[in-house]
């Protein structure tokens, strides 16, 4: 189910968190769904299971998922929020990324052709 780089320079829960934050914006992963328990991913990855739950703590912050004690994490449901904040940090990281992909060479014909594949691939709305 996830793939770890164990020779990386991020640190494994960070990764982890990644791998499962993609899976809930691609919808892999539903609303209310279950993640699997923190000692079983634990083992079949090989890792401590408190890299696991530090994942998972991350990931609850982020507001991607909820924990209920006894049960287990949980998928959470989108909800109608403002992420004014956030969008603007991910409007500056983008095109930051942008400006270094035009400074490296590509066209901004190219670019914006690359975008719309992608996100279209992904769901996303474009303007037409």
């Amino acid at each position: 189910m996830f793939e770890l780089d164990l020779r990386s320079r991020e640190p494994i829960y960070e990764q982890l968190a990644e791998k499962i934050k993609e899976l809930i914006i691609n919808r892999v992963l539903q609303p209310d769904e279950q993640l699997p328990a923190v000692r079983t991913l634990a083992s079949e990855l090989t890792v401590n299971p408190n890299t696991i739950q530090k994942a998972y703590r991350e990931l609850e912050t982020r507001g991607y998922i909820y924990s209920v004690p006894g049960k287990g994490s949980f998928v959470k449901a989108v909800t109608v929020v403002d992420h004014t904040a956030r969008l603007q940090d991910l409007q500056t990281g983008l095109l930051k990324t942008a400006s270094e992909m035009l400074y490296l060479g590509m066209t901004l014909q190219a670019l914006m052709s690359f975008l719309e594949t992608e996100l279209s691939k992904k769901g996303g709305r474009t303007n037409d």
